[in-house]
Formats: structure tokens, sequence, C-alpha cells
């Protein structure tokens, strides 16, 4: 009878705690759909808010460059604390300032204003989003390629809505602005369902060590991480890589619209054709994964994209574009997946201070867009997109050919 009650007992208890898995792992995923939604939206929405504010290329790259730079510089120590405090804390003061953020954009008629939101978001997105990731990374340690798989399919679903949802309200007359009120909507919601979680903490002490003497560890555990050669190797592809991803993705708008020549509201058409041909990509990424190395589809892919992006640049029409960048999309899914999770896997139990270093890259990564308007500003548009071409290259003479 004894028996009988104690295998009851697990049974439910097994039970809750898959439902706490699921629960928690779906509020984490929606984080991240969230957070790419917001930045399609966004993506899509440039040349229309160049518009309305009167913006120069100049003052396009400063809004792209400025709150990454920002984010740079806050978000290493929020990394740290991550990993050594209260986790909780931060991540849900980070999604009080990413719902205040899309609030502040909806109302932003100005440059300064539309700054000064942007520069709220940053570090907000790395509190809130970013250690959401970390979080998943150290719930399931030899899953960390199929998890940040389901993470990025999570963001692409995102991606794939920010410029639908955008395509349907200027459909009804109402225009950016009322995408951004909805998102603010969507944040609080999310918000209410991540304050039921716990969040634990790597490091598990007192609130008086962790500042006295773990945070002092910490930072040397981050600078010490920085200087081994694996852990750079990461952090420099994972910056390169994005050349061809949200590099990109924040140009192609204002590339259809000033070189291709097509109007603000077709020009959408050409993200929603980049962020759906890479969704099938990150459904596929998920079954390959279980058969292929990571690295290996990496170089490959690679190979693939650098006539790809070429052909895109060099042949005329629309129609012929639109396709290669299908293709494109397609062909680089998995690319900050496996990336990342090859970061992650260099530094166990270091989850928060991932984020720490990434952001210590992101300052370089931070200065490209404003480099490529400068640029653009000088040469032309159609000349800048050429620079993004070092993104496929880093990956097929970087990427090793055996994993540590």
């Amino acid at each position: 009878m004894l028996n009988l009650k104690n295998e009851g007992l697990s049974l439910r208890a097994g039970r809750f705690l898959g439902r706490y898995a699921l629960s928690f792992a779906f509020t984490l995923l929606a984080i991240e759909f969230l957070d790419e939604f917001v930045f399609g939206v966004r993506e899509a929405s440039w040349p229309l808010v160049r518009n309305d504010l009167r913006l120069s290329y100049t003052e396009i790259g400063l809004l792209m460059s400025v709150p990454s730079i920002f984010g740079c510089v806050v978000e290493p120590v929020l990394g740290i604390l991550a990993d050594v405090w209260k986790r909780r804390a931060i991540i849900l003061s980070g999604g009080i300032a990413f719902t205040l953020a899309a609030l502040l954009i909806s109302v932003s008629h100005s440059f300064m204003l539309l700054m000064l939101a942007s520069m709220l978001f940053s570090p907000a997105g790395g509190a809130f989003v970013a250690l959401s990731q970390a979080a998943l990374m150290d719930a399931a340690p030899a899953r960390r390629e199929q998890n940040m798989a389901r993470w990025e399919l999570a963001g692409s679903l995102g991606n794939v809505c920010g410029p639908i949802a955008l395509g349907l309200a200027l459909l009804c007359g109402t225009g950016w602005r009322s995408v951004f009120l909805i998102l603010f909507a969507l944040s609080l919601l999310l918000l209410l369902f991540a304050w039921r979680l716990p969040f634990p903490t790597p490091a598990a002490s007192s609130l008086e060590e962790h500042e006295q003497v773990s945070l002092r560890d910490g930072i040397r555990g981050a600078i010490r991480a920085l200087g081994r050669r694996e852990v750079l190797r990461w952090l420099i592809l994972l910056e390169l890589a994005d050349l061809m991803m949200d590099g990109l993705h924040g140009y192609l708008a204002l590339y259809f619209v000033d070189v291709v020549g097509l109007t603000e509201a077709q020009a959408g058409l050409s993200l929603i054709v980049w962020t759906c041909a890479g969704l099938p990509g990150d459904i596929l990424l998920l079954p390959l994964l279980e058969r292929v190395r990571g690295l290996s589809y990496l170089r490959l892919s690679a190979f693939v994209i650098l006539p790809l992006f070429a052909a895109f640049l060099l042949l005329p029409g629309i129609t012929t574009k639109l396709f290669i960048l299908g293709l494109i999309g397609f062909a680089n899914a998995g690319w900050y997946s496996i990336l990342k999770a090859q970061l992650y896997a260099a530094m166990p139990g270091q989850s928060g201070t991932v984020m720490t270093l990434s952001n210590v890259s992101g300052l370089f990564n931070s200065l490209i867009p404003l480099g490529i308007a400068l640029f653009a500003e000088r040469f032309g548009l159609a000349a800048a997109m050429w620079l993004l071409i070092f993104g496929p290259l880093a990956l097929l003479f970087g990427v090793p050919r055996e994993s540590k």
C-alpha cells in the first residue's frame, strides 16, 4: 500500500516537473519571439521612420549603432551579476525597461526621443532576452545546439510576424506607431508570465558574499575567459557572421527603396521574403543537427551563400533579387544558434558571462551599421552592401574542421 502511494506521489511529481519545464521553456522562447518581433517591425519600418522624421543615412546609422554601443557598455556588468547575484531581479527589471521602451518608440516624434527610446531598448534586451537565453542553456547543457535551434526558430517566427504586422497596419491606415503600441501591450503581458518564474542564479550563496567576493571573482573569470583562444574565436565569428544576418536585414528595406526603386510599402515584401525563407531552414535545422555536425554545416552553408550574395547584388530584376534573397535566408539558418552554442560550450557554468563577453565583442559590431552608413553616404548604398560579404568569408576560413 505504501509503495503504491509512493509511486503515485512520484508520478504526480514527475508530471508537475514536466509541466513546469514546458512552461519555463515556452516563456523563454516567447521572450525571444517578442524581441525578434520588435526587431522585424523596426527594420521594416526604417523607410517610414526616415520619411516621418526626415532622417539622413548618417542619422539612421547613429540610431543603429549608438544604442548598441550603450548596451555594450551597460550589459557586461549585468551579465556577470546574473552569474553571481539575483538573476531573476535583473531579468524582470530588463522586462520592465523593455516594455517602457516599446511605449516610448511609439510616441517618438523626433530623432532625439527615438534615440533615447532605442538606447533604453538595448540594455533592456540584454537583461530580459539574453539572460533568458542563458537560463535556457543552463536548463539542459547537453542539448545546447538543439535548444539554440529552437531559440532561433522562435526568433524567426517573430521576424516573420514583424513585417506582416507592419503591412497590415499600413493597409488599415494606422502606421508604424500603432504596431509599437501593440508590442507594448504584448511586452506587458509576457512580463506578467515571466514574473512567475524563478530564474535560478548559477552561483548559490548569501547576498553579502556575492557582493564582496563572487562579483570580483566573476569579473576575473570574465577577463580570463576573454584571453582564451577558443572563446575569442567564437566571439569574432559570431560578430562577423552577423553581417549576413542582422547586418543584411537592417539595410534590406532601404536597399530595395533607394537602389532597386520600390516604394516603402513594397520594400516590406523583401523582409517578408527574407524571414519567411529562413523559417523552413530553422525548422529543418532541428532534425539536421541530430545527424550532421553543426560546424560542418556552417562551412558548407558559407560556401553556398558566398556566390549567392554576389549574384543578389549584381543581377538586375526585382523578381530575381527576391528569389536569390530567399535562397540566402534559407541557407544561413543556424549560423547564430550553432556559433552561440559553441560559445556556451566553451564557457560552462558562466552563461551570464557569455552575455558580458558578447557585449565586449559587440562594441565592434555596433560600429558596423554606422560604418556602412558613412560608406553609403560617400559611395552609395549599392557599393556599401558589398561590405557584408565578409560574413560568409569569415565562416569559410574561420570555422575549425574539428570541435574540441
